[in-house]
C-alpha cells in the first residue's frame, strides 16, 4: 500500500480544529479502502476504520496518530481531511529562540541566548534574511532559499512533524544524501527535541538495518523512492516504522507493497502540514495555553552518528546540542568567513566534519553550494567559492590535476611551470624559516645569536627568490586560482594532508588549513590558523581545548616533542556512546579526557629562532592501531611510507602491510595511463602499445615505489598490484574517503600471505 497523496488547504482561523489538507484519489483511496483494515506497530498504533458502504458513499478513516484524524468524504470525489484538536496537556518541546512566537506570551519560557542548535536560524534570519543561505542546482527541482524562507522551512518541517506524531527523545533515522531538504529535516527533527539518527544513502543495506534498529528509531527519513526500494525488502520484515517521509521524488515510484501499513508522506506534505497547523497554534490562543511547554537543555542530545570507522563496527556517538554549539561559537577564530562568502558542500553533510563547518557558516550569511564529486571541478571553475572545505583525498585529486594539465602542456611550457614551482617551494621555505613557522621536535632552545643569523640569512635568499615567486603567480598561479577558486582558505580534516600537497599548495599561493578532529569530539579540536598555519601541524587547539600526550603503557604525561598517545578535554567532547557503557568508559576516562587513538606529539617552545612560533602546535603521525610490529620487534607507522608513494603519479592507492612479517609489503592500485605512458618513455614497450604486461607493470611500480621511499625509516619488499580501486561502494573506503586498512588485507588476504612465501 503505497498512501495516499495529500494537499492542504488553509484552516479557518477561528477554531482551533481544522482541516488541514484534501486530495484527488479515486483509485489510491480505492486501493487504501480495500487493503487491511488494522495495521499495528511498536508503541503507536495505526488503525483504520471503515463505513462498510461502498466506495461512493461518505466514510471515515481515523488514524491514531496522537491529535490526528482522516476523514474521507464525498461520493464523486474522495477527499482526505486531518482533523487535529489540541490535546490537553500536551508536551511541545521547542527551541527557544527559533519557535519564540509559538511560545506563551508571558515570555517565561523565551530567550535571547542559542539554547539549542536550531535557535541559530532566527538570529541568521534576522542578520541575513534576504541573502541566499542554500543553492542546490542538482535535485529535481533545483532550490534556492534565502535565510528568511529557509528558516520557515525548518519551522514548518518541525511542525509537521509534531502532526504525525512524533514526540520529544524519539530517534528518527534520516538516511539521505546532501541538498537543502536533508538540512531542513535535520533541524526540524532537532528542533521538535527529537534525536535524529543519520546515515548516507551509500551505506550497505544491512548497516543502515542496523543502525535504525540498534538506534531504536520510530520513523525513516529517506533521501527518494528508488533508495528506499533497495531498503524496503530488508526493513519492511526487519525493522518498525510508524512512518516514511520521502525527501525528493515521487510516492508513486515506491515498489508497491513493500510499505504495507506505513503512512508515507512527502516532503511538500510534511512541510504544507507544518505549515497549517503553526497558523492554527499561533492564533489560538486557547491552542497554545492547553500545551506544556518545555525547553530544549543544552545537554540533551541532538544526534547520534554511526561512526564509519576504519575498523570493528559502528558505535553511536551521542553528540547533545552543546557539543555542537561549541563548534558552532569557536571555529571563527579559525575560519574568519563574512557575510557573502560562498562555500561548496560536497563531503557527506551528515557527516560531522561537514555538518559542524556547515552550522557554523550559516551563522555569518555564507551562501552554501551543494555540489557532488562528479562535479565538483566544474562547480569550482564556475561558483569560485572563498573556501572549500573537504579531505586529504580531494586535494591529492586537485594536485593530480594540476600536475596532469602541465605533464601534457608543451616541452618549454612544462620546463617553465616546473622551474616556477620549484622557486616557489623553495621561497616558501626560507620564508617559514624567517616568519618562525618552521616545525621542529628539537627542545633545546637556540641561541639568540645564531637565531638572529639563521633569520637574516633567510630572508636575504627569500629576497632573492621574492622576484621569481612573483613573476610565477602572474604567468602560472593566476591560471590555477581561476580554475579552483578557494580565494580564502581550503580546509582539511578527515585525515592526515600528505606532506608534499601541504608544500604545494603553499607554493601556489593556495592557503591550506589543516585542522583535526573525531566524530566523539564533534569534532573539531585543533586547527591551523590563518595567522599561524605551521606547515606539517594540525595547529594548535580551538578554544576551551585541552590537549595531552602520554605514554601508551604507563599513561604518564610526556613533555613536548616526546611521541605519545593523544588525548583530549573540552566541552565539544561527546556524551558516550549509545547503549555502550564499555566502549564508553575505554573512550573517556573519568576526568573527561578522550583517548583519540592517535601518536602525535606537542611542539616545544623557543624563544628565539625559525620555530619561535610553533609552541603549542600539534603534530599527529598515525594511528596506534595502524602500528605495525614485524617479527624482528620493530615498530613500524605505515602513513610516512603511504604519504611518500602517493607523490607518485604512477601510484593510485597504497596500503601497507607486514603485521608479525620479516619485512613490509605494499598493495598498489596503480594509474594505469600514467604506468602506460611511462612505460613508453622508458622504451619499456613500443610507442603505440596499449596495455602493459602484469611483471613489467610490477617491475615498475617497485621501481616507482623505491625512488619516492628512499628517504623513509623502512622500505617495502614485495609488492602487491590489484586492479580494483578502493572505493565507498565496495566497502574498502569510509564515507569520508579513508581506506578501511583492515578490509583491505581481509580481502587480499591469501595474496597477501602468497607475497611472503
Amino acid at each position: 500500500m503505497l498512501g495516499t497523496s495529500i494537499n492542504p488547504i488553509k484552516p479557518p482561523s477561528s477554531s482551533a480544529s481544522w482541516n488541514c489538507y484534501y486530495c484527488s484519489c479515486e483509485t489510491r483511496m480505492a486501493t487504501l479502502l480495500s487493503s487491511t483494515s488494522s495495521f499495528d506497530y511498536y508503541n503507536h498504533s495505526l488503525h483504520f476504520l471503515f463505513s462498510p458502504s461502498k466506495l461512493h458513499c461518505p466514510r471515515i478513516l481515523v488514524s491514531k496518530l496522537p491529535g490526528l484524524r482522516f476523514r474521507v468524504s464525498s461520493p464523486s470525489k474522495s477527499r482526505v481531511f486531518c482533523e487535529s484538536k489540541t490535546q490537553e496537556g500536551q508536551i511541545r518541546r521547542c527551541s527557544p529562540l527559533l519557535e519564540e512566537a509559538s511560545l506563551p506570551s508571558n515570555g517565561a519560557l523565551a530567550s535571547d541566548e542559542w539554547k539549542a542548535v536550531p535557535d541559530i536560524w532566527r538570529s541568521s534570519a534576522e542578520k541575513h534574511g534576504d541573502r541566499v543561505a542554500v543553492l542546490d542546482p542538482y535535485h529535481d527541482p533545483p532550490s534556492t532559499m534565502t535565510y528568511k524562507q529557509l528558516e520557515q522551512e525548518i519551522l514548518d518541517f518541525t511542525e509537521g512533524l509534531r502532526v504525525i506524531g512524533v514526540n520529544p527523545e524519539e530517534k528518527v533515522a534520516l538516511f539521505a544524501d546532501n541538498s537543502c531538504r536533508w538540512l531542513v529535516a535535520d533541524q526540524g527533527i532537532m528542533a521538535m527535541g527529537a534525536i535524529n539518527v543519520v546515515r548516507g544513502s551509500r551505506s550497505a543495506v544491512e548497516e543502515l538495518l542496523h543502525i535504525y534498529n540498534h538506534s531504536e528509531s520510530v520513523g525513516l527519513v529517506v533521501d527518494n523512492p528508488e533508495f528506499f526500494n533497495r531498503l524496503a525488502g530488508t526493513f519492511s520484515s526487519k525493522a518498525t516504522m510508524r512512518f516514511l517521509v520521502l525527501l525528493w521524488g515521487e510516492k508513486a515510484c515506491l515498489s508497491s507493497g513493500e510499505t504495507h501499513g506505513v503512512p508515507i508522506f512527502s516532503y511538500k506534505e510534511i512541510i504544507e502540514l507544518g505549515r497549517e497547523s503553526r497558523v492554527a497554534h499561533i492564533d489560538s490562543h486557547d491552542a497554545r495555553q492547553g500545551c506544556k511547554y518545555e525547553i530544549i537543555g543544552s545537554d540533551d542530545i541532538a544526534t547520534i552518528l554511526y561512526t564509519s570507522g576504519t575498523t570493528g563496527n559502528p558505535k553511536g556517538v551521542m553528540l547533545t546540542h552543546k557539543n555542537l554549539l561549541h563548534q558552532i561559537e569557536n571555529l571563527w577564530d579559525v575560519v574568519p568567513t563574512e557575510a557573502g562568502d560562498r562555500f561548496l558542500s560536497m563531503l557527506p553533510t551528515w557527516h560531522v566534519y561537514e555538518r559542524a563547518c556547515e552550522y557554523f557558516t550559516f551563522t555569518h550569511g555564507i551562501e552554501q553550494v551543494y555540489t557532488t564529486v562528479r562535479n565538483l571541478k566544474d562547480d569550482l571553475r564556475h561558483y569560485q567559492p572563498q573556501y572549500l572545505i573537504s579531505v586529504p583525498l580531494v586535494y591529492e585529486t586537485l594536485y593530480r590535476g594540476i600536475q596532469k594539465q602541465i605533464s601534457t602542456s608543451s616541452t618549454i611550457r612544462k620546463l617553465i611551470a616546473v622551474s616556477f614551482i620549484k622557486v616557489s617551494l623553495a621561497y616558501m621555505e626560507f620564508k617559514r624559516i624567517y616568519e618562525g613557522l618552521y616545525l621542529t621536535r628539537n627542545t633545546e632552545q637556540p641561541s639568540y645569536l645564531a637565531s638572529l643569523l639563521d633569520c637574516l640569512w633567510a630572508r636575504i635568499i627569500a629576497a632573492i627568490l621574492w622576484p621569481l615567486h612573483v613573476l610565477a603567480k602572474k604567468l602560472v598561479y593566476q591560471k590555477i586560482h581561476s580554475a579552483i577558486g578557494i580565494s580564502k582558505a581550503g580546509i582539511n580534516g578527515g585525515g592526515s594532508l600528505p606532506m608534499h600537497l601541504d608544500k604545494f599548495f603553499e607554493a601556489i599561493g593556495v592557503t591550506v588549513q589543516n585542522g583535526y578532529g573525531l566524530t566523539e569530539s564533534s569534532p573539531v579540536v585543533a586547527c591551523r590558523r590563518p595567522y599561524c598555519n605551521v606547515i606539517g601541524s594540525i595547529g594548535h587547539p580551538i578554544q576551551h581545548t585541552e590537549f595531552k600526550v602520554v605514554d601508551s603503557e604507563t599513561g604518564e604525561v610526556l613533555p613536548p616533542g616526546t611521541r605519545g598517545i593523544v588525548k583530549v578535554r573540552g566541552p565539544q567532547v561527546m556524551k558516550g556512546y549509545y547503549k555502550n557503557p564499555l566502549a564508553t568508559k575505554q573512550a573517556l576516562d573519568e576526568d573527561g579526557w578522550l583517548d583519540t587513538g592517535d601518536i602525535g606529539w606537542i611542539a616545544p617552545h623557543h624563544l628565539a629562532g625559525r620555530s619561535r612560533r610553533c609552541g603549542g602546535v600539534i603534530v599527529l603521525e598515525g594511528r596506534a592501531k595502524d602500528t605495525i610490529v614485524l617479527s624482528s620487534g620493530e615498530n613500524v607507522e605505515p602513513l610516512e611510507i603511504e604519504e611518500a608513494a602517493m607523490r607518485s603519479s604512477l601510484i593510485q592507492q597504497i596500503v601497507v602491510v607486514g603485521q608479525d612479517q620479516r619485512r613490509l609489503a605494499a598493495i598498489i592500485v596503480p594509474n594505469k595511463d600514467e604506468v602506460l605512458q611511462a612505460a613508453k618513455v622508458s622504451s619499456i614497450v613500443d610507442p603505440d602499445a596499449v596495455d602493459l604486461g602484469r611483471d613489467k607493470m610490477t617491475s615498475l611500480l617497485y621501481e616507482e615505489l623505491s625512488k619516492w621511499t628512499s628517504e623513509c625509516s623502512f622500505q617495502v619488499g614485495p609488492i602487491l598490484v590489484v586492479d580494483e580501486p578502493f572505493t565507498i561502494d565496495s566497502g574498502l573506503m569510509t564515507p569520508t574517503m579513508k581506506i578501511r586498512r583492515d578490509q583491505v588485507v581481509a580481502k587480499y588476504k591469501e595474496e597477501i600471505a602468497n607475497l611472503y612465501k
